[in-house]
């Protein structure tokens, strides 16, 4: 269900982040495009792309298939991703969402306790390492004040519902913050339902004097989520909703691969992490560390024919991974020449550790199920990354520099191989300069300027697949890019924000799609690539409770030859107008949607998903009566009822390359908090 949800902007008191320059600093301020959205109560809560749908230079597409997690992409970084996130860094509550290879899952955000979520795009996201084509950071609520009990539960078209019960507050200098959900769908597309199941605890403590400790705990499982496919482009014509037959198939009516196969995904994640804040005057030690496991197994579909080399690791994934990390960094600052210089040293190791197995996915004729084995062996990924920043501001100037040296290492330790051919390991490093300049023309007007050089080392998934012959792809080189960018950011009368950047990036050794076929997909380095664009967010609140925002991304991104990038659009809108009466308890907005159209493989001759524009409109209402909080909303997405297609898998061999959004579709939700 396509869910697309305000973003709410204060335009009266500064917005303030910590993307960026590691220290708590007005967005304004900051030589960077960055933005920080809040979480609007009117939504579901179940996908970042229902916040992040209004930030410019990202675009973020719900699937509408819960087996393969959100596609992301910043300034086209990380739009091939075939599942998860690769190219855009994830962080919740400054402990890593993402891997030391690089991937990671957006569906372990939980945005039901989020305050905000903080989205870096351009130079300065190449301070967070490898893979930091940008920067997405979730920093959830601390408890505090009386103690609070909330239920809300919502429903939707496609047999949508959500329910979830949290409880906050702060008792004895403790402060707290409880949540657990649970969420289903029947799914918008054929072989598409899901369930999903959270959970999460936040203990905030202050030991000592300056200190405050954050011990946080989170968990998300999905049993048998139903993975829909791509389709053909004739299958997405006949009807968007449907499946690819399985031409293959004997029975009679001949049924879609996806059921044939049963094509599905349980996943079982948890971790735990601890924050250690120590204040010193302007000084601050922080520490932080974390732990986790993940299990997954999949179901893949592709016939028994192409199960006959013996490099082949089968249809079904099934593996189980330890994770685990820590970051130490000390923030000293001093006068220095009439200004105040801010210094920080830091070092992150991260290490993950997966137990990884491959069966075919028949017995006999049945399909679907677990067979033969057909892959066994043991998979490492680390990372040791240093880094250093500094900040000198002086009368109207800001200087800032930065520098990290990333070192990721992978290894893998081969099992089922009586010669262990696919054991080996790689080690990649590159050092990561950041400069960057602010100028106050005047008080509400600022411009900027950056630079850096950043690189992306492959995943374990890219690394997994070496085009036809199997095996783990050892040749595969990190790309090395180069990121400009130039900016304003002014304000006007508290009521006007606007904020424009221009950027470059030039990247050499771009990792691209070689084949992609039967749920398997390898890559090779494929030359350079150029991405050029503009970025601009106009937010105005207006009277009589008016307010508009426009969110606009242009982003020319090119090869060498001059094909375009495929997943990538050329134009990206967003645009609202919301109405909220003086009083608070009443709200509506009309939201319009424009994007243009994606190429879904190198070469650009195969079909491109068409470019679209989409209209969703939504009201809210909230009452109070002694210590009860009360909360409605109702959302109808896809006014016209337009058939279009929402996200693309990039290079499919077989040409399966669309995924489907849904047509006009409801959501309504409703809570009730009480305060003790």
């Amino acid at each position: 269900m396509l869910i697309i949800a305000l973003l709410a902007v204060t335009t009266e008191a500064p917005i303030v982040v910590i993307s960026g320059t590691r220290t708590e600093r007005s967005s304004f301020e900051v030589p960077a495009s960055i933005e920080a959205v809040t979480i609007d109560d009117n939504q579901l809560r179940v996908n970042a792309s229902e916040a992040l749908a209004a930030v410019p230079g990202l675009v973020v597409q719900n699937r509408q298939n819960y087996a393969q997690d959100l596609q992301i992409s910043s300034r086209g970084f990380g739009a091939r991703s075939t599942f998860g996130v690769r190219g855009v860094h994830l962080v919740t509550d400054g402990i890593p969402a993402s891997m030391p290879d690089g991937q990671g899952q957006a569906a372990t955000f939980n945005l039901d306790i989020a305050e905000r979520i903080e989205v870096l795009r351009g130079p300065y996201s190449a301070i967070y390492g490898n893979h930091a084509g940008g920067v997405i950071q979730l920093f959830s609520k601390e408890g505090e004040g009386p103690p609070s009990v909330e239920l809300n539960v919502g429903s939707g078209s496609y047999g949508t519902r959500k329910t979830d019960l949290n409880a906050q507050g702060q008792q004895a200098g403790i402060g707290y913050v409880l949540d657990a959900s649970h969420f289903d769908t029947d799914g918008y597309r054929a072989h598409s339902a899901a369930t999903r199941d959270q959970a999460y605890a936040k203990l905030t403590l202050a030991p000592i004097n300056g200190a405050k400790l954050n011990i946080i705990a989170s968990a998300l499982r999905q049993d048998d989520t139903q993975d829909p496919l791509g389709v053909t482009w004739s299958t997405y014509q006949r009807d968007p909703r449907a499946g690819e037959i399985d031409n293959t198939d004997t029975q009679i009516p001949k049924r879609t691969l996806a059921d044939r196969y049963n094509t599905r995904k349980s996943i079982n994640h948890q971790q735990i992490g601890a924050t250690w804040e120590q204040r010193y005057g302007d000084d601050r030690l922080r520490v932080s560390a974390y732990g986790g496991n993940r299990e997954v197994i999949q179901y893949q579909a592709f016939s028994k024919a192409f199960q006959a080399p013996a490099t082949h690791s089968g249809g079904v994934v099934d593996f189980e991974r330890d994770f685990s990390g820590t970051e130490i960094s000390w923030m000293h600052v001093q006068h220095l020449a009439s200004g105040k210089l801010t210094t920080t040293a830091g070092v992150e190791y991260g290490h993950s550790s997966d137990a990884r197995q491959g069966y075919e996915n028949f017995i006999g004729t049945q399909f679907g199920v677990k067979g033969a084995l057909r892959r066994n062996e043991d998979d490492k990924a680390s990372n040791l990354d240093p880094y250093l920043q500094t900040e000198w501001d002086t009368g109207a100037w800001q200087f800032s520099a930065g520098l990290r040296h990333s070192r990721v290492r992978i290894a893998v330790d081969d099992h089922f191989l009586s010669n262990g051919n696919d054991s080996g390991s790689l080690s990649y490093s590159h050092t990561t300069p950041v400069l960057g300049i602010l100028y106050r023309v005047a008080p509400q007007l600022n411009v900027y300027a950056s630079a850096a050089r950043g690189f992306e080392t492959p995943t374990l998934n890219e690394l997994f697949y070496s085009g036809t012959a199997g095996g783990f792809n050892f040749r595969l080189q990190p790309a090395y890019s180069t990121h400009l960018e130039a900016g304003i950011k002014t304000r006007f009368d508290d009521r006007t924000r606007i904020n424009a950047a221009l950027f470059q990036v030039k990247t050499s050794d771009e990792l691209i799609v070689d084949s992609a076929s039967g749920g398997r997909t390898s890559y090779r380095n494929g030359g350079n690539t150029l991405r050029q664009g503009v970025e601009l967010a106009v937010d105005t609140s207006w009277r009589y409770g008016l307010s508009t925002r426009v969110a606009l991304t242009t982003l020319r991104a090119v090869y060498d030859q001059g094909n375009r990038l495929p997943g990538v659009p050329n134009v990206n809108l967003y645009s609202e107008l919301a109405w909220k009466e003086s009083a608070g308890r009443f709200g509506a907005a009309l939201e319009a949607v424009a994007v243009g159209k994606i190429y879904t493989e190198d070469s650009n001759t195969d079909q491109a998903a068409p470019g679209y524009g989409v209209l969703n409109v939504r009201v809210n209402a909230n009452q109070q009566w002694r210590g009860w909080r009360f909360k409605q909303f109702a959302r109808l997405n896809n006014l016209l009822d337009k058939n279009y297609v929402g996200s693309v898998i990039v290079g499919d061999t077989n040409k399966r390359y669309y995924e489907a959004a849904p047509q006009r579709n409801w959501l309504m939700g409703a809570s009730a908090l009480y305060q003790f």
